[in-house]
């Protein structure tokens, strides 16, 4: 008899979409900007999930910038729903690091500018 427990494929390892925008203004860009940027996540957030590749998981403010996460599978597919929403955004410099894999020092990543 075999144990189905130990027979359980290993989960793939996530992904991630890391989108990093410079803001102006105070440490936490302006009232505007910060808007701006929950719309575009709002929006962001349904594409991913329409197309079935991930979550957006939210986002972090401070030091003059605004970082938007994202996890899933597979972070081209990941990237692909989002970068029409990411480049919607006005903010500049701003790129994104496609990590493929889980966190790590030898992760491979790749850095998009947008």
């Amino acid at each position: 008899m075999q144990d189905t427990l130990f027979d359980m494929p290993e989960e793939a390892p996530e992904h991630a979409v890391i989108a990093r925008f410079h803001l102006g203004g105070d440490d936490f860009g302006e009232p505007d900007q910060r808007s701006l940027v929950f719309d575009a996540e709002r929006s962001i957030g349904a594409a991913v999930a329409a197309a079935g590749v991930g979550e957006v998981d939210g986002n972090e403010f401070g030091g003059g910038e605004v970082v938007i996460y994202a996890y899933g599978p597979d972070a081209e597919a990941l990237f692909r729903a989002m970068e029409p929403g990411l480049r919607m955004l006005p903010f500049r410099p701003a790129h994104v690091v496609l990590r493929y894999g889980e966190s790590g020092d030898d992760v491979v990543s790749e850095r998009v500018e947008l």
